[in-house]
């Protein structure tokens, strides 16, 4: 395993890290489909054993139920471990809400802190706050105080589009963001990343298999559906089938015995700015596979290009 400067904060990180939205399960839904605690608690503990060191969780995944498995797995290893946790999705009303209060935030803190097993959580960020509160300076104060309290050692912002990380940007000045970026998504790269990296601000880089779509698993299912509680199951038809057929047009990136997943995970690891991607893992087989992809060669300048090249194209996808 490679690790990388989480921007200029002083922590180093594994630079592949351990998505723990999956394991929260989908009781509640908004997840990866069904798990098993015993599996993932073997996922977690594999993961470690293959040298990863960060993981990266929500309180609001399986309404606390990852930052439990987390807990229980790192009780005795805490100082081994860098953990990420997200706060704003206030599901202890029933789900559906955000709240980005200053005492919702040490509230919802101090729970996260007790299911993690901990006193400090490593890094804190506000999740997917809306673009409004992030052009407000008093939106942050409550995460700058957590952190001279020692409650936390750094902080950000998870969102979804480069425009909230660069009205960020402009505002204050945040540890580290976390943005979806993949070979179907570059959209980051053009602006946000740069940006972020000139004032040491880490880059978190989520969604590198693209919902699992970048795996290439799902080519060969005809009729493909998910099951109840999987956020995919309400995608539409039209969109999954163009995430397959575009899927289906890198190929050319398996190789000997590199899969097209740890393809799509070197391709997010090409970007410097980025300080850490973190792949869903639900078992130790995908922490095994995922994670040997930070000792594999990098693409190699034909096949970034040619990546390029499929992206301007829009993966030769018909025009709708």
């Amino acid at each position: 395993m490679k690790y990388r400067d989480f921007g200029s904060s002083g922590i180093k990180v594994s630079e592949v890290g351990f998505g723990g939205w999956g394991i929260g399960g989908n009781e509640h839904g908004h997840s990866y489909g069904s798990t098993d605690d015993k599996v993932s608690l073997e996922a977690i503990n594999k993961a470690l054993d293959l040298g990863c060191n960060y993981f990266d969780t929500a309180d609001v995944y399986g309404f606390g139920h990852s930052e439990t498995l987390l807990g229980k797995a790192f009780k005795s290893k805490r100082d081994r471990v860098i953990i990420a946790t997200k706060v704003g999705s206030d599901f202890y009303q029933g789900g559906g809400f955000q709240t980005f209060t200053e005492e919702y935030i040490r509230f919802a803190l101090e729970k996260s802190l007790d299911r993690l097993k901990t006193d400090y959580v490593d890094i804190y960020q506000l999740h997917n706050p809306p673009l409004r509160l992030l052009k407000k300076e008093s939106t942050y104060n409550a995460l700058q105080e957590l952190k001279r309290e020692g409650k936390i050692r750094a902080w950000g912002i998870s969102i979804l589009d480069p425009i909230e990380g660069m009205t960020a940007l402009a505002v204050t000045q945040p540890d580290c963001i976390q943005i979806p970026v993949n070979i179907f998504n570059s959209r980051p790269v053009e602006t946000l990343l740069p940006a972020a990296f000139s004032v040491g601000c880490a880059i978190i880089a989520r969604e590198p298999l693209a919902n699992g779509f970048l795996t290439g698993k799902f080519s060969q299912i005809p009729d493909l559906t998910f099951e109840e509680g999987d956020v995919r199951q309400s995608w539409p038809p039209d969109y999954i089938k163009a995430r397959i057929e575009a899927a289906k047009r890198l190929e050319f990136l398996r190789k000997d015995s590199r899969t097209l997943t740890q393809a799509a995970i070197k391709f997010v690891l090409s970007l410097k700015e980025v300080s850490v991607t973190i792949p869903g893992i639900k078992t130790p087989q995908e922490a095994e596979e995922n994670l040997a992809a930070s000792e594999l060669k990098a693409l190699s300048a034909t096949e970034l290009k040619e990546l390029d090249t499929l992206a301007k194209r829009n993966f030769d996808l018909p025009e709708r």
